[in-house]
């Protein structure tokens, strides 16, 4: 298969205050780290869209290896990020897999099986679940944390994914019962994604931890 990979990194960062995408992170920006993720997801195409602070990205992250797609209308939502990028696509992708430009603690194994599991489908989500100990027992349970990303779209999908418009209009693409879903089990938390100041120090605690 040809699978192209697609990072959004076009938001104003409203609720932050400051453009997220530049954020210290393990030595280099926020945006950085997310990117070499991607890089190592081994996609065959590697899309990133920007908007908000497009020119301080340029200067400050390395783009090498990705083709950077500019959304004038980034203030609108995600979803004209994911329609402008869509028409980016190389012609013989067989689907593309959505990634968050704010979220680098998704593992590119994860991805890989995404893709690997989802990609006779038409749409692919991963749900992530975890171990927990049991009450007065010495064994564990799994519980699910939730949907969360990164997303798998199939190129017959690919129409719709041009059409969108607003915020949240990929999850709302997704619960609408337009096209079979595969769910695919990821071990671990739903990775951090940063939206506000509180998102990016748990973000930083995370890291701390596992270090």
């Amino acid at each position: 298969m040809f699978v192209t990979g697609l990072v959004l990194a076009a938001g104003g960062s409203m609720r932050l205050g400051e453009a997220k995408q530049l954020l210290p992170y393990r030595g280099r920006t926020l945006l950085d780290a997310t990117l070499d993720m991607a890089r190592a997801c081994g996609f065959d195409q590697l899309l990133v869209t920007l908007g908000g602070s497009a020119q301080a990205v340029r200067q400050s992250v390395n783009l090498d290896g990705t083709h950077a797609v500019e959304n004038r209308d980034f203030s609108s939502g995600c979803g004209s990020s994911i329609a402008t990028a869509v028409g980016a696509t190389a012609a013989r992708a067989d689907g593309l897999v959505l990634l968050l430009g704010d979220q680098p603690g998704v593992r590119a194994a994860d991805v890989r099986r995404l893709i690997r599991e989802a990609a006779d489908t038409p749409l692919g989500v991963c749900r992530y679940t975890r171990s927990v100990p049991l009450e007065r027992s010495t064994g564990t349970e799994r519980v699910s944390g939730g949907l969360g990303h990164p997303f798998w779209f199939r190129r017959d999908v690919f129409g719709d994914l041009a059409a969108l418009h607003g915020d949240k209009a990929v999850w709302k693409l997704l619960h609408s019962g337009a096209y079979p879903v595969t769910e695919v089990d990821v071990d671990g938390e739903i990775p951090v994604d940063v939206d506000t100041r509180a998102d990016y120090e748990r973000l930083l605690a995370d890291d701390r931890a596992v270090r």
